[in-house]
């Protein structure tokens, strides 16, 4: 069996701003400025080499300095980037964003109209190649119709973040497409109108996905499919950042399916991948290969 994932999705140059004391609005506040790869495919597309996982990322990159610094960061971690879209004439993606002097988000401006470009158009003469991978990984950063091509077209394993509330709702018409879902309750209350997890889970299988991984924080995860429903707490953790723990649980959910794993065992790894992830000041933690271990 094949153990190879392709990944359709966002990245993203991520600009933090974090002040040294406390913010103060409509000012320059004195503090630390940081510039790292990001974006929801880009995160999982990571997670999932650090699980040992050969990998080909199909993004959308620009023409400016930023495109560069991106393509030789995802190179560099092994991602097979020969798939991805370069338009030297537009704008690579950013996320801009400025912490108060807690670490929490204040305001942020997302600049992804790049992923716009990941066309069904584009992607139509790539299906061959990418039906010869052992699954396919897709966020909700892609436009509907693209989401569209992909699960009428994807011949492999389809598995899903929903990214947020708003792109989440993309989804709905293709659950039946769907191998793995991953959503936070307040997606999965999106996508199905139901506002208890257990119900959520229910609708999502119901309409069709195989296996639906609800992410609870605090309080764990749930996991269902046709036969079965489980709930597993939470994994007590010092949690340092929480950016990126629901990317990792992502990438765990599809590590598992890949290998096999029945659903308790891959909500096991999901769980397991949050709770690793944030104890990591980044958004990937290279511990997170422990899984393999763990598993194997």
């Amino acid at each position: 069996m094949k153990k190879d994932v392709v990944v359709i999705g966002g990245v993203n140059m991520d600009i933090e701003g974090s002040p040294q004391s406390e913010l103060i609005m409509r000012d320059s506040n004195p503090g630390v400025v940081s510039i790292r790869p990001g974006g929801v495919g880009r995160n999982i597309a990571h997670n999932l080499r650090i699980l040992g996982m050969e990998l080909s990322f199909i993004t959308a990159l620009g023409g400016d300095l930023y495109a560069a610094g991106l393509r030789d960061n995802c190179s560099a971690l092994g991602m097979d980037m020969s798939m991805a879209l370069t338009l030297p004439e537009r704008r690579s993606s950013v996320y801009l964003y400025v912490n108060n002097e807690k670490g929490d988000m204040t305001v942020a401006v997302s600049d992804m109209d790049i992923v716009n470009c990941i066309t069904p158009q584009f992607l139509a003469p790539l299906m061959d190649k990418i039906n010869g991978f052992s699954a396919v990984v897709m966020d909700a950063n892609l436009p509907e119709e693209s989401i569209a091509f992909i699960a009428e077209n994807c011949k492999v394993p389809l598995y899903a973040d929903p990214v947020s509330t708003v792109k989440a709702k993309k989804l709905v018409p293709y659950l039946d497409k769907i191998h793995a879902l991953k959503p936070n309750m307040i997606e999965a209350q999106a996508m199905t109108g139901e506002k208890e997890p257990e119900k959520a889970a229910g609708a999502l299988v119901k309409a069709g996905v195989r296996r639906a991984f609800i992410s609870l924080g605090s309080e764990g995860m749930l996991a269902c499919d046709e036969k079965e429903c489980i709930k597993l707490p939470c994994i007590p953790t010092d949690v340092v950042n929480t950016t990126g723990a629901g990317d990792a649980s992502a990438a765990a959910v599809a590590w598992a399916g890949i290998q096999g794993f029945s659903l308790r065992e891959s909500a096991q790894a999901a769980v397991m991948a949050g709770a690793i992830t944030a104890q990591c000041s980044e958004a990937n933690n290279p511990e997170l290969a422990e899984l393999t271990k763990y598993f194997n």
